[in-house]
């Protein structure tokens, strides 16, 4: 679950990692009232006006109807209102959010970092993530942090340090020293560094979180060391113990259809094909996509009904996939485990009469538990829906009502 970089920058706080303060605001009023609260807190002239989407760029990223950056500075407390305005409901269009963009419901009001000062501020950039080839996490930081991580990253890979940690001890004081070391920090920046570092682990752990980027850690004209910004991804497995993450999540920067489904208890992610498929299994679900591609067609979602799909989870995710104006077919793939194949032709033939008027032709491909009783029930409903057994009839279907 992505959330947004204020509501990151609180969680952080709470396990000491130092960040740049700021406030919420959804008017230009209420940030102007941030502004007058920062300054009294902090003394800062300058405030920097940061939109707060689900997606990163946002400093080169332009407000369509205005032209304004996603990221800009208020050199005062006067000029904070035409600067929100400039950016509030606004479609903010990035490199990560496509064309379509995202529209701006809420800025960040944050204090300025970069005063002057006996040293120049210097930016880094630092993550953490769970490796799956070592299966553990990695500590990732460079010197080159800022808004061109990306390319730093394609065009001289050398610059990113590297840190496994194993999980069965955690971060070792010698590790984050290392990575505080590689950086180049010196005096009371490598000692803010190493307590950075230190409890920016302890919150990755501690919220089960299963990305945190920090781009630019910030070492200050002053030698303070903070998270200027924070792009923080929670794992929704483990959210059933932290509730009051869970309400951190914000729809509005979700697909609707992704909302619906997970309503439904569906995974769903939508994708740009034109082929849409329901299947029972994350491991079925990549194999089926596979015959999707190699039959000439392309996904146009991932959709898993779980284990125990019946007519109610069928009916769901028909209606979810034929939301989607591309979908030319749909192939269900359903593996009869611990769910029995006729159950699941039932229930196909029950969603299918009870949503009515459905125009793109259906594959049902049943193997398992009952495959073939399941695949007479298909044939025998007298619906537009086209048994298969093996893969390879899946495929050669999907082959001919593309045709």
């Amino acid at each position: 679950m992505n959330i947004h970089e204020y509501q990151g920058k609180e969680l952080l706080q709470r396990y000491g990692v130092t960040v740049q303060r700021g406030v919420v605001a959804d008017t230009p009023d209420g940030a102007v009232a941030a502004a007058k609260e920062l300054q009294a807190e902090t003394g800062t002239q300058w405030f920097v006006i940061k939109s707060q989407i689900h997606a990163g760029g946002r400093g080169k990223g332009t407000i369509r109807e205005t032209g304004s950056k996603g990221v800009v500075v208020a050199k005062g407390i006067h000029e904070v209102a035409d600067k929100v305005k400039a950016i509030l409901g606004g479609t903010l269009v990035t490199h990560q959010t496509g064309p379509e963009g995202k529209r701006v419901n809420k800025v960040l009001v944050a204090e300025d970092v970069y005063y002057p000062g006996e040293l120049e501020p210097k930016e880094y950039y630092i993550s953490i993530l769970l490796d799956r080839a070592k299966s553990c996490p990695v500590l990732m930081a460079s010197t080159e942090g800022g808004m061109n991580i990306e390319e730093v990253a394609a065009t001289t890979p050398e610059k990113i340090i590297k840190e496994w940690i194993d999980p069965a001890i955690g971060l070792q004081p010698y590790q984050a020293r290392r990575v505080a070391f590689s950086l180049g920090l010196e005096g009371n920046a490598f000692k803010e560094g190493v307590k950075f570092i230190t409890a920016l682990y302890k919150a990755y752990v501690g919220l089960d979180a299963s990305l945190f980027e920090i781009n630019p850690m910030l070492r200050t004209s002053d030698g303070r060391i903070l998270a200027v910004d924070a792009k923080v991804n929670l794992d929704d497995n483990s959210l059933f113990r932290h509730k009051d993450l869970a309400e951190l999540r914000d729809v509005t920067e979700e697909d609707p259809l992704e909302v619906e489904a997970s309503k439904s208890g569906l995974n769903y992610i939508k994708l740009d094909g034109n082929v849409g498929c329901m299947v029972n299994g994350a491991g079925l679900a990549m194999a089926t996509m596979d015959v999707i591609k190699l039959s000439g067609g392309e996904p146009a979602n991932f959709l898993d009904v779980g284990g125990s799909a019946n007519a109610e989870t069928v009916e769901a995710g028909f209606r979810i996939i034929l939301k989607d104006p591309n979908v030319k077919a749909i192939l269900i793939n359903i593996f009869g485990g611990i769910v029995r194949c006729d159950r699941v032709a039932n229930g196909v033939v029950e969603a299918y009469k009870k949503i009515g008027n459905i125009q793109v032709p259906i594959i049902v491909r049943l193997q398992g538990t009952n495959a073939e009783e399941g695949a007479r029930i298909i044939e025998e409903s007298g619906l537009k829906v086209f048994p298969a057994i093996l893969l390879k009839d899946a495929a050669q279907r999907i082959k001919e009502v593309l045709a």
